[in-house]
């Protein structure tokens, strides 16, 4: 067996070893710092606290020195342990609705993954769509934006990603040359990620958001109304980002029919629709429609657990499948970024920092809507977007309650657009999965993905501005 032998310096290979241990030095000095200030004007001892514990939480958020779920845990043990919160209340905050919500969906996806449905649904659409390289393209785009609306966008890049290899493999499509190969990956990425905002089953930020929300001021957005809200947006950003793909990207070969006659070949080797997989697919379009009509009536998470038990009872996914498809993290990260959220507000933090930044600039409601929809989709492009709504969300509600913003609108201000990374492979699974394929450069996703990302800020804009006021939702 070869033997590798370190040759670098020793400084630096002990400087490697320890730059963690140092970096959470840094951390708990500072945190230290900040509880030893004496307490600003205008700020509560709790309060005070709450921003340092904020503070240690951003931090490690945005460098991942530990996973964000283990952040989490910090914020919901340092809570109680420095009085900001009674432990019962700080722990009880984890069980928001919200957080059961996710879990559901995050089963019935797994239930669709497992019995593979949902590639089923990908196969047929793409053979019966796909018959020249320009309809191809249009169906590996829009076909993830709409599979998107009901799973998690990551779920969906995920599935269709061998499918899309499998095309590029048939056609003969050199990486990192052909200029098609690079379309087909953007496409199925921006199509999973524009297609991720519209409903709450897209991405676990929304509920997320909504989450914070309700923690907060008692208000909540059902799953219709979010949709109604949304969804033009997205039909809009739909049709640019299509546009885009065919002035970034050329189609340089004229036939595809050999696509066809693989796509064709999967569908015959899945073999033909079992019951396993009409039962599922029934239970799934029964869930959707009573989120959207008696969603407030009976609650999300209530409906969406109901139908998880429906699997089960039917024999339709084991806990296995479970334990395969279901990330906890997300599910302890959510719990940790709703406790932080509301003891910041309930401390009166948030509107102690809303007043020390962005209140300083908010010379009017849209441009704090601006503003904060702007900062939600660059930071979105750095770090998680569960992150981007944990740091965001306590301060933007706190502005909104001193302003008079609907808190509606400023919900969908930030966690619309922290759903929106198209640059870099970091800023969603998405991207990572489409960089991953070896036919992109970072090069050709920064240059479209910057244009769409601002042409999506102003879509957002725009459709909030002369849209949202016809449904009562005033900027």
């Amino acid at each position: 067996m070869a033997v590798a032998i370190d040759k670098r310096p020793l400084w630096v290979i002990l400087l490697s070893k320890s730059y963690r241990p140092f970096f959470f030095l840094l951390i708990a000095l500072a945190f230290w710092g900040i509880l030893s200030l004496p307490t600003p004007a205008g700020l509560s001892q709790e309060g005070h606290k709450a921003i340092a514990v904020f503070f240690v939480c951003v931090t490690l958020w945005v460098t991942s020195l530990i996973p964000l779920s283990i952040t989490s845990l910090l914020a919901i043990i340092l809570i109680p342990f420095l009085g900001i919160m009674e432990s019962k209340k700080a722990y009880a905050l984890f069980g928001n609705e919200a957080v059961f919500f996710i879990l559901g969906a995050f089963i019935l996806a797994a239930a669709l993954m497992k019995s593979g449905l949902s590639t089923r649904f990908a196969l047929a659409v793409l053979s019966r769509f796909g018959k020249t390289p320009k309809r191809l393209l249009t169906a590996v785009y829009l076909f993830p934006a709409f599979l998107s609306f009901w799973m998690s966008e990551h779920a969906v890049a995920a599935m269709m990603f061998p499918i899309v290899l499998d095309i590029t493999k048939v056609l003969e499509l050199r990486p990192l040359r052909s200029e098609y190969g690079k379309a087909l990956s953007v496409a199925m990425a921006w199509g999973c990620i524009i297609g991720g905002v519209a409903t709450f089953l897209g991405g676990a930020r929304n509920p997320l958001a909504v989450g914070m929300l309700l923690e907060t001021t008692g208000q909540s957005i059902g799953f219709f109304e979010w949709m109604v809200a949304v969804v033009p947006a997205v039909i809009i950003m739909l049709a640019v980002g299509y546009f885009m793909l065919f002035r970034f990207f050329k189609i340089d070969l004229k036939n595809v029919s050999q696509v066809e006659e693989a796509l064709v070949h999967r569908k015959i080797e899945m073999g033909k629709v079992t019951w396993e997989e009409r039962l599922i697919g029934l239970v799934m379009l029964l869930t959707i429609l009573t989120w959207m009509f008696f969603g407030k009536k009976l609650g999300l998470a209530n409906i969406a657990l109901a139908s998880v038990v429906v699997l089960f009872v039917l024999d339709l996914i084991k806990w296995k499948d479970v334990e395969e498809y279901v990330n906890w993290g997300v599910i302890l990260m959510y719990g940790g970024a709703i406790t932080l959220g509301y003891a910041l507000d309930k401390s009166g933090a948030a509107a102690w920092t809303a007043n020390m930044t962005i209140m300083k600039w908010a010379s009017s409601p849209l441009v704090v809507i601006a503003l904060f929809s702007l900062l939600s989709i660059a930071l979105t492009e750095v770090i998680s977007n569960a992150a981007v709504i944990a740091i965001l969300m306590p301060v933007a509600l706190s502005i909104a309650k001193q302003l008079g913003i609907d808190p509606k609108v400023m919900t969908f201000a930030i966690a619309v657009p922290s759903g929106l990374a198209f640059m870099l492979p970091m800023g969603t699974p998405a991207c990572a999965i489409a960089y991953s394929s070896g036919f992109l450069k970072i090069k050709d996703m920064v240059v479209p993905g910057l244009i769409l990302g601002i042409t999506a800020w102003v879509v957002f804009i725009l459709v909030g501005v002369f849209y949202w006021p016809m449904l009562g939702l005033k900027i």
